[in-house]
């Protein structure tokens, strides 16, 4: 069976995608980076959607679960803020998280205004399956893993450019 998926390294976008050729209009769609960052965000999600589904777990709850398989009981602002969403976001997410016999929440005793969050043995246990997932985008991606870990440290110094 001939594989005709492209790798990153080896095709450029222009070959994936005919059109007009380079425009010099600084508005241009294909001149955004951020077309291109928000581009690239939906074919990775979509990625790890394939695999995901098959755990029962959407791409946020994935990433709840790896911040949490790295640092078991963190308060909800800590985990918010490591996983960059306000509360209105992650409160909910880990309000069906819970549902779902994936994490508890708990008031903190002596300070009921915090409140933490850690794993149940059901959330510890998809720990196996999601590495799966991860490998499935890493084969996808046809990249190393030095060049994985150079695309990220380049997205994430442009964050904190973007932060500050």
């Amino acid at each position: 069976m001939k594989d005709h998926r492209h790798r990153l390294n080896d095709v450029t976008l222009t070959q994936l995608r005919p059109g007009p050729r380079h425009s010099d209009d600084p508005l241009s769609l294909e001149n955004q980076l951020c077309f291109a960052l928000y581009a690239a965000t939906r074919a990775i999600t979509r990625t790890y959607r394939e695999r995901l589904v098959q755990l029962d777990l959407t791409y946020s709850q994935y990433l709840v679960l790896i911040a949490l398989w790295e640092n078991d009981r963190q308060t909800v602002s800590a985990l918010g803020e490591q996983l960059r969403l306000d509360s209105g976001t992650v409160t909910p997410l880990l309000k069906r998280m819970e549902t779902a016999g994936l994490l508890e929440r708990q008031r903190r005793r002596t300070d009921e205004r915090v409140v933490e969050v850690f794993l149940t043995p059901k959330g510890r246990a998809l720990k196996t399956g999601a590495a799966g997932a991860r490998e499935f985008v890493v084969e996808r991606l046809g990249m190393t893993d030095v060049q994985i870990a150079n695309l990220r440290r380049e997205l994430m110094d442009l964050v904190a450019q973007l932060d500050c």
